[in-house]
């Protein structure tokens, strides 16, 4: 694609500007995770609106209808990427959101351990 048939993004579609993306202050562990972390989350903030929840929802009913490691395995990266995107977070949110996204993080191991015929 030429750069003359590229299209523009769209305004609400941008990289933010103005804050900065890393947190300030941060430990060098928080500070590496969101190092290797910021080019995921630029292909994610570009990615269509829809993909991601479609996608999510997608890997959440496959886990949940494949029977033994498949579904264990799918259901535990989605308690992963939940737990990564909360690690990232977390700084910002309340207690009341941080119990939420534990609760998530918890449920989705957990279900996935079910699946796996462990228990």
């Amino acid at each position: 694609m030429s750069p003359e048939q590229h299209r523009p993004e769209p305004a609400d579609r941008r990289s933010p500007e103005g804050e900065p993306f890393f947190t300030p202050g941060a430990s060098r562990l928080r500070r590496a995770v969101e190092e290797r972390s910021a080019v995921p989350l630029l292909l994610l903030h570009n990615a269509p609106r829809w993909a991601l929840p479609v996608a999510m929802v997608g890997v959440f009913f496959s886990g949940l209808l494949l029977s033994g490691i498949a579904g264990a395995l799918l259901l535990t990266a989605l308690a992963a990427f939940f737990g990564w995107l909360a690690y990232l977070a977390w700084p910002r949110l309340s207690r009341s959101e941080r119990a939420m996204r534990c609760v998530v993080v918890a449920v989705l191991f957990g279900l996935g351990m079910l699946q796996s015929g462990i228990f």
